[in-house]
């Protein structure tokens, strides 16, 4: 194990009625007003916002909303919050939805207190966070970015045509009420992206050194098992609580930052589709699905000896009669298999790009991620997105 250094702040409440058994306690803490942020609309369709809605009058919030957060959330809908925020004066943001929303009140929590330019001080680089943000408060409806538990916050600069990432152990949420019975409100596609989001976590987290024998990666082959096994039960009965309690939590684990510890990561895919967001707005988990195996394809032979034990510890294939460099990518062809098996993407036409011209500014908009195991140069990123096309 590599040095390392964990804090996680955010108190998660898990399991069936959390919002209804945890909420009006939670929000005894904060003061008279509440930001109620979600997105398009569709907790109001499915009851969820009547629920919430009830607990805050009932504690008597004066409650202001802030709606229609897409996925991609934009700099423009964080600053368009942080001044609903300031205006409303509020002494609590509740998110409501899955990680773009938790994602964009991460940064409204921070733009709203802050008199500078916060995408050039804290997403362009890395800053430092050492005042007060606006407190935050999270309801999971929809789980895959592990968002609800970190800092993280993907935003999109629409002008500049950048998509970027920052973790900044201050914007954790307070509290994070995760109730699977939620999920069950969403459709099939954005369900099945975002388990598949939470496995390439996993993933890229695991394929990273240090391939000595650390608790991180033995943890990782149980859990990438797990995310596997609950997803095709899911699929199979949409209603297994079980599966769902498991799919939800699991995706929780991936970025609670306990997997990472002492690992360097490598989240080259991620980079390569937050690119690609950036310029289509394609849907994140979709985006992964087609770049993950054309990534792997490229590197398992640089890490020949963790994408074989990858084959025999999470997809059970049998080393008996394969050389190293042949178990390696029999993996990776296992996870090829299994996306095609839950139906996304493996094409970028697929993801409805038909222009291919678009793919040299994307591959421009890319970095090389440290961690890899083979450092890509700009030719060979281009060379993923035209093999991906």
């Amino acid at each position: 194990m590599e040095d390392f250094v964990f804090e996680n702040s955010t108190k998660a409440y898990f399991g069936k009625k959390a919002v209804s058994r945890y909420l009006p306690g939670l929000l005894e803490q904060y003061g008279p007003n509440v930001m109620l942020a979600y997105g398009g609309g569709s907790i109001k369709r499915n009851g969820i916002y009547d629920e919430v809605m009830a607990i805050l009058k009932a504690a008597g919030k004066n409650v202001t909303e802030f709606a229609g957060i897409l996925s991609n959330p934009t700099y423009a809908k964080v600053l368009e919050g942080a001044a609903v925020a300031r205006k409303c004066r509020a002494d609590l943001i509740l998110a409501v939805g899955g990680g773009s929303v938790f994602d964009c009140c991460k940064a409204v929590s921070l733009a709203a207190v802050y008199d500078g330019d916060v995408w050039a001080g804290f997403w362009a680089k890395a800053g430092t966070i050492d005042f007060p943000t606006v407190p935050l408060g999270i309801i999971l409806t929809v789980s895959g970015t592990g968002s609800e538990m970190n800092g993280g916050a993907v935003i999109t600069n629409e002008d500049l045509k950048v998509k970027t990432g920052r973790d900044y152990p201050a914007l954790n949420a307070r509290f994070a009420l995760l109730d699977p019975l939620y999920t069950l409100s969403v459709p099939r596609k954005q369900f099945v992206s975002g388990v598949f989001d939470s496995l390439s976590h996993m993933m890229e987290i695991y394929f990273s050194a240090p391939d000595t024998d650390n608790v991180s990666d033995s943890m990782n082959e149980a859990l990438m098992q797990s995310v596997i096994r609950n997803l095709r039960a899911a699929l199979r009965n949409p209603a297994d609580y079980n599966a769902r309690s498991n799919l939800v939590w699991l995706s929780t684990m991936a970025e609670n930052r306990i997997l990472k510890l002492g690992k360097k990561t490598d989240f080259q895919c991620h980079i390569l589709e937050h690119s690609l967001g950036a310029y289509t707005d394609c849907n994140h988990g979709c985006g992964l699905s087609v770049l993950h195996p054309v990534y792997y394809r490229h590197i398992y032979k640089d890490g020949a000896a963790k994408f074989a034990r990858f084959a025999t510890r999470v997809w059970e294939i049998p080393a008996e009669g394969k050389s190293r460099e042949e178990l390696a990518k029999a993996g990776v062809e296992a996870l090829a298999a299994f996306i095609r098996e839950i139906g996304m993407p493996t094409t970028l036409r697929e993801l409805g790009i038909q222009d291919k011209s678009l793919l040299k500014p994307v591959a421009a908009g890319c970095t090389a991620s440290p961690g890899s195991y083979r450092r890509m140069d700009p030719d060979e990123i281009y060379q993923i997105f035209q093999e991906a096309f």
